[in-house]
């Protein structure tokens, strides 16, 4: 790593040995890190897009880390909570070293700090694209009813049905996905992280996913009923099913939410979730585009 404040690197394996602690620190505030990182050891560098991630930490005094970076391009800038002095530092860095940024996730405020970091040092513009509230479960409260059929993990003869309804979850919630769906749903079946509520009939009618255990935490995620399937309970019941799962485990189960959506959040809620943080996504244009 270089000797600046904020020191950036391309190696996954020294970015993990330097800032792992740190992040196992806050498994909440910090599961994207968390997951992001486990995938590219696990799956390889290339898992989130062609272009080669790389991992940022700031160190404060007495060399403990006050915050970290990661980047997967071409998604945005992933960044743990930092001040607003510090995103502007971090943004000149950036700026000066030639580094293309394309937006920023990160916890409401930081995000809200570095786009504006950003927008001063290069003057591209800036907008917000995503409000997210991130969720914690308290307790689980299963729904007072659940609709005809029963949960069933995802077998090798749904890989298509998996990989094609990871395409329609991108599309309906305003993604590209970022990965090869194939790809995607030999990963999910692999460690057994999908499970669909089907019909008596045996017909698959909604989705709930889950990242692999890290750091004591499991995030669920995705959750996707076909429109024409919404409105009958199912994303509810397998929702639930996937988090009793995983709660049973003793870890931490969490997943994110678009703040558009009262429909989810309210589903959220009621089934025993509650409110850890907000985080939004900015995305930048080069000046005069």
């Amino acid at each position: 790593m270089n000797s600046c404040a904020w020191q950036l690197t391309d190696d996954l394996a020294e970015f993990l040995d330097e800032a792992g602690d740190f992040l196992r620190s806050r498994p909440a505030l910090h599961t994207v890190q968390l997951t992001v990182t486990e995938a590219l050891r696990t799956r390889g560098p290339h898992v989130y897009g062609t272009g080669s991630p790389r991992f940022g930490v700031l160190h404060g005094a007495g060399g403990l880390i006050r915050a970290t970076l990661l980047h997967t391009p071409p998604r945005p800038l992933q960044l743990t909570p930092l001040d607003p002095p510090d995103a502007a530092a971090l943004a000149d860095h950036l700026a000066d070293a030639g580094h293309r940024v394309p937006g920023v996730r990160a916890e409401r405020e930081t995000a809200a700090a570095f786009a504006a970091a950003w927008h001063r040092r290069t003057g591209g513009s800036v907008e917000q694209f995503e409000s997210q509230r991130l969720y914690r479960l308290a307790e689980l409260t299963p729904p007072d009813s659940t609709p005809p059929g029963r949960a069933r993990v995802a077998d090798a003869a749904d890989r298509e049905l998996l990989a094609r309804w990871y395409v329609e979850f991108a599309a309906d919630t305003g993604g590209q996905g970022g990965q090869d769906p194939g790809r995607w749903a030999d990963a999910r079946l692999a460690h057994g992280g999908a499970t669909l509520w089907e019909t008596p009939e045996g017909t698959p009618v909604s989705l709930a996913g889950n990242l692999p255990e890290s750091a004591g935490q499991i995030r669920v995620a995705p959750v996707y009923t076909p429109a024409a399937l919404r409105g009958h309970g199912y994303a509810g019941a397998v929702t639930a099913e996937v988090s009793r799962r995983a709660a049973r485990t003793g870890a931490e189960v969490l997943l994110f939410t678009d703040l558009a959506n009262p429909v989810s959040n309210r589903l959220y809620q009621r089934l025993g979730y509650r409110g850890v943080a907000d985080f939004t996504g900015w995305a930048f244009a080069a000046p005069g585009a």
